[in-house]
């Protein structure tokens, strides 16, 4: 059983920058998809960016250009470095590791965008 946790959340104003991560208790270098998704109050958790074992990265529409996505298989760590921060972008964001049928999630870090 695969072990997430995030950290990086934190208050910041509109247009500052947060990284968060996630750091796997296990070895992630065979993890096909990681991905960070988010949720804010009354909302349903929404993807937001997925890193593939082989590098390649996808974005939701309303963060591309903003945010990157990366991942340190050694240190067994995903990133998701944020910029250009909207108050919209107040949530819950959650890390998510999924291979095969296996899916694994994080207890999620909350970031809050004044404006």
């Amino acid at each position: 059983q695969m072990q997430l946790v995030e950290s990086g959340g934190g208050l910041v104003q509109a247009g500052g920058s947060l990284r968060l991560s996630c750091t796997a208790s296990g070895s992630i270098s065979s993890i096909h998809f990681m991905s960070w998704y988010r949720q804010a109050p009354g909302d349903q958790r929404g993807w937001v960016a997925t890193i593939t074992s082989d590098g390649s990265t996808n974005y939701a529409d309303s963060v591309k250009g903003r945010f990157t996505i990366s991942r340190d298989n050694v240190k067994n760590t995903v990133y998701l470095q944020t910029s250009s921060l909207k108050p919209e972008d107040t949530s819950v964001y959650y890390c998510n590791a999924a291979t095969g049928l296996t899916r694994y999630w994080g207890q999620g870090t909350q970031v809050t965008v004044s404006s």
